[in-house]
């Protein structure tokens, strides 16, 4: 019987622990995890090929073999806005460029039980404005939230063609705001104190993921994963921003794989997220024009005070893999989302753009020898807008104002596994 070790799950977190994500794609998920799914588009639900199964279908662990997989990804995020309080001048956010880790490790234990750990992030509900484009003047205001999942994996299989998996997510998350004071000054906040400029805060959490993977037939994969909404802490440093937790939200997968060639393999993956049912995230931003009318459980930090507005959004994933040599592999991808922000909630949504909606991949790994490989994946995601009436209009601009808020993004990344 071989041993159990937690030596890879410490190496994972000396790895990834001082950087976490920035990404913004589908909503403030990542679009893919692990290189081998970002270059087919995110679509890995069906993919045993990768030690990324706690980020993507804990079953999967019982089919990806031994394997340690560590890559880096450099991510550029465009950003920029047109707001109305502050002239309708365009304002581009700083911070272009993030370097974001990734780490995963799967051992096979025996003819049933597998095991491995991913480490992941999710974020993205970034910007950094030199100047304010909510409250004017050249105070800088900007949020960063940053999410860091290290995800533990147990995949049993329940026969020779079907497995089942679970993952604990072990989560922690950051976050950091700054320039919204003025909030407070006009009265919106029930915690002027505790609503911007705080330094990073953090907060923490433990949620699940559940997943089930079938091989149909020698052409056809089928799989499924599901975590349900996560519980994590306040951060008690913007309560007068946040009164409800940060949470996770649901998230489910339903993918398939066909080979309609020997070498050639399509994969289709949708996801859901429902944003929607996060307070922090989805409760109404005109909720905050309730306060100003003399509601204060509608201001920020109140019981129905604003979110952001997100809706509840859903994935479409396509990818294809062509195995051109024995040593070479090459991917594509292509993955479309629903925009989680609409028009109404433009203003509120300055600080935090994460408005995606298309994304064009490519990639390929190529096999040095029959115990390591390089893996290269690239997305190109397009300039995506939304524009809508200021919130504040009529009364602090004039009717018919207008916000527009911009975001276009590439990746390029690098992974290296070792085979064992």
């Amino acid at each position: 019987m071989k041993k159990f070790t937690l030596r890879p799950l410490v190496a994972a977190l000396v790895l990834t622990a001082p950087v976490m994500s920035a990404f913004a794609t589908d909503g403030y998920f990542s679009h893919g995890y692990g290189m081998k799914a970002k270059g087919m588009g995110g679509a890995a639900t069906t993919y045993t090929d990768s030690a990324f199964a706690g980020a993507n279908n804990p079953a999967l662990s019982s089919w990806a073999g031994n394997r340690t997989e560590a890559g880096l990804d450099w991510f550029s995020p465009k950003r920029s806005t047109d707001a109305a309080l502050a002239g309708g001048a365009t304002v581009t956010s700083d911070s272009n460029n993030f370097l974001i880790p990734e780490f995963g490790y799967n051992r096979t234990h025996d003819a049933k039980w597998s095991y491995g750990v991913s480490v992941y992030g999710n974020g993205g509900m970034n910007t950094d404005y030199p100047t304010n484009p909510v409250g004017g003047g050249t105070t800088p205001m900007g949020v960063n939230l940053q999410q860091l999942i290290v995800a533990p994996t147990l995949s049993y299989k329940l026969d020779e063609t079907q497995s089942v998996g679970v993952s604990p997510l072990l989560i922690y998350q950051t976050i950091d705001i700054k320039g919204i004071s003025h909030f407070g000054q006009m009265g919106a906040s029930q915690n002027s104190a505790k609503l911007s400029n705080n330094g990073t805060s953090s907060s923490t959490g433990m949620g699940v993921r559940l997943g089930y993977f079938a091989k149909v037939n020698d052409r056809l994969d089928v799989g499924v994963s599901y975590s349900p909404k996560t519980k994590m802490s306040k951060f008690d440093e913007y309560t007068g921003l946040f009164n409800s937790s940060f949470d996770i939200p649901e998230n489910y997968n339903v993918g398939a794989a066909i080979k309609v060639m020997p070498t050639v393999k399509l994969s289709m993956d949708y996801q859901r997220i429902n944003y929607n049912k996060v307070k922090a995230i989805g409760a109404p931003t005109a909720n905050l024009l309730a306060c100003m009318g003399g509601d204060s459980s509608s201001c920020l930090g109140g019981a129905n005070g604003p979110g952001f507005g997100w809706q509840n959004i859903n994935v479409i994933k396509l990818g294809v893999e062509w195995q051109q040599t024995a040593a070479l592999t090459l991917r594509a991808g292509y993955n479309r989302s629903d925009n989680p922000v609409q028009s109404k909630d433009v203003t509120f949504n300055i600080m935090a753009p994460g408005i995606m909606t298309k994304h064009y991949t490519f990639g390929g790994t190529y096999e040095l020898d029959k115990t390591a490989e390089v893996t290269l994946a690239y997305m190109y995601a397009p300039e995506s807008t939304v524009t809508g009436t200021n919130l504040f209009a009529p009364g602090m601009v004039p009717a018919g104002s207008t916000d527009t808020i911009r975001m276009k993004q590439q990746s390029l990344g690098v992974q290296y596994a070792w085979k064992f």
